[in-house]
């Protein structure tokens, strides 16, 4: 027999399901516009040449296999950087580096001046230890610095690791393979400079880096 009051309770369960999908395709679309809204990821070096970039210090920068090659001998007093013409306030930046031997950095709102020829953040890179960490260059020194039991959950030695660093006011976020290694809020430190790349004064450096890209506002 038809029961009109177990219809309108049918007819309210749909009515809810189709308002609640409703909803949620309408959140869904919302993030698809912030999505959208995403500066998109843009070259920070070409590929194949050293334009765009320029070299302070000591060491020797090279293109090969299309990645940079930056080397450093122990011999060597002087610091080496490849540094970016450009000057960044905001932004993502994320490459690939492998470090065969030494120690190194992807500096960020950097200055030309100071001890060892920058002045600023470093993402810290290194053959076995630190590598994630954030280093305040000519300033307070390490302001995150992981332990090496940390170190090893995230970084690949001797082989190609991805690094993204994602500095937005003083919002700072460094990480390795996916995993987040350091983080900042509200720093107080400088809110803008140029990028660069490091080989370290006194070591022996053999340091690769490609697919350097950017998502600058």
């Amino acid at each position: 027999m038809f029961d009109p009051n177990q219809s309108n309770l049918i007819g309210t369960i749909v009515f809810n399901h189709m308002k609640r999908t409703i909803t949620y395709f309408s959140l869904f679309l919302g993030v698809c516009v912030l999505t959208a809204a995403t500066p998109q990821w843009k070259p920070l070096w070409d590929g194949k040449t050293l334009t765009g970039w320029h070299i302070i210090g000591k060491g020797q920068w090279t293109v090969e296999d299309g990645a940079i090659h930056g080397t450093h001998p122990k011999t060597e007093k002087e610091f080496g950087h490849l540094v970016t013409d450009k000057i960044y306030k905001d932004f993502t930046v994320r490459m690939k580096f492998k470090a065969l031997k030494g120690n190194s950095g992807l500096y960020f709102r950097i200055e030309e001046k100071g001890h060892s020829g920058v002045t600023g953040f470093q993402a810290e890179i290194d053959e076995i230890k630190d590598v994630g960490g954030l280093y305040d260059t000519n300033g307070r020194s390490w302001v995150s610095k992981p332990t090496p039991e940390q170190v090893k959950t995230w970084f690949k030695p001797g082989e190609w690791n991805d690094m993204c660093v994602n500095a937005h006011g003083g919002h700072i976020i460094v990480t390795v393979n996916g995993i987040k290694t350091a983080e900042l809020k509200d720093d107080p430190g400088r809110a803008e400079g140029r990028i660069a790349l490091q080989i370290h004064a006194n070591l022996d450096c053999d340091m690769w880096f490609k697919d350097l890209e950017i998502q600058a506002e």
